[in-house]
């Protein structure tokens, strides 16, 4: 008497060079190479901005409200965008930070006890949609801000490499 074993699996599905096996070594190194090739990810990017803001504050966290951050939420060009900062109280500083422009800092500016209200106006530019964060400290020394999500429909800052 003769006896057989018999398999199920064929031997053509068992190799390494199996076309129908994913993924192959070839597209993972792609894949890898492409990754690194990507933009730099938004939360980096909000922690640079962080990190700015910090730098300007002395290391304090400041506070939302009391400061007015006046810009339209949608910009259809971003060459030359006209921006408000003003305080409801007297202000020390104010400065005005971006998220995704190569300068984190657009703006600081002093004032003293005869500069009147609290208030700077400026145009700024802006890369692509992003957020914006004004911080000021009041005559008291407390730190506020406000934030503001922009949407930039033609980008500035991108002409020229």
């Amino acid at each position: 008497m003769k006896s057989t074993i018999s398999s199920t699996a064929s031997p053509a599905s068992t190799t390494p060079t199996d076309p129908t096996r994913w993924p192959t070594r070839r597209l993972l190194l792609q894949a890898g190479v492409g990754a690194l090739l990507l933009p730099r990810p938004a939360w980096a990017s909000r922690v640079e901005l962080e990190r700015a803001v910090l730098a300007f504050t002395g290391g304090v966290t400041p506070e939302p409200g009391g400061l007015v951050l006046d810009i339209a939420p949608l910009i259809e060009n971003g060459n030359a965008v006209p921006v408000t900062l003003s305080m409801t109280e007297p202000a020390r500083a104010m400065a005005l930070f971006n998220e995704l422009n190569p300068q984190r800092e657009v703006i600081q500016a002093a004032f003293g006890p005869r500069s009147g209200d609290a208030r700077l106006s400026t145009r700024i530019r802006l890369a692509t949609s992003q957020q914006l964060v004004a911080v000021a400290q009041t005559a008291d020394g407390r730190w506020r801000s406000q934030r503001v999500e922009v949407v930039v429909t033609l980008a500035a800052c991108i002409e020229g490499g």
